[in-house]
C-alpha cells in the first residue's frame, strides 16, 4: 500500500501535470482541495487518478512492477516537498 503523508502539495501542483490537469481550479490547485484544513472535500469519492494504488491495477500495472510505481510516487513526492522547503 503506498503510504501518503497527506501534506497536501501534490493537491497543490495538479495544474503543472496533464494527467491532472482536469482537477485544476485555475489557480495550480486541485478544486476539491479544502486550503484551511489542507484535505480533499470528496476524499471517499475522489477521482481514481487519486486513488495510488488503485490507479496502478486500473492504468500501470501492465508497463511496470508495483515497486516501480510507488518508487515513482515517492519520487515525486520529495520533489514537491524539496520545492516547496526552496521556495518556503
Amino acid at each position: 500500500m503506498f503510504i501518503c503523508e497527506r501534506c497536501g502539495l501534490c493537491c497543490r501542483a495538479v495544474g503543472r501535470s496533464n494527467i491532472y490537469k482536469y482537477l485544476d481550479r485555475g489557480d495550480g490547485s486541485c478544486r476539491n482541495l479544502n486550503k484551511d484544513s489542507n484535505t480533499c472535500n470528496v476524499y471517499n469519492d475522489r477521482p481514481l487518478i487519486c486513488r495510488v494504488d488503485e490507479a496502478y491495477y486500473q492504468w500501470f500495472y501492465n508497463q511496470m512492477s508495483l515497486e516501480e510505481y510507488y518508487q515513482l510516487n515517492y519520487k515525486a513526492c520529495r520533489l514537491l516537498r524539496n520545492e516547496s522547503e526552496c521556495s518556503g
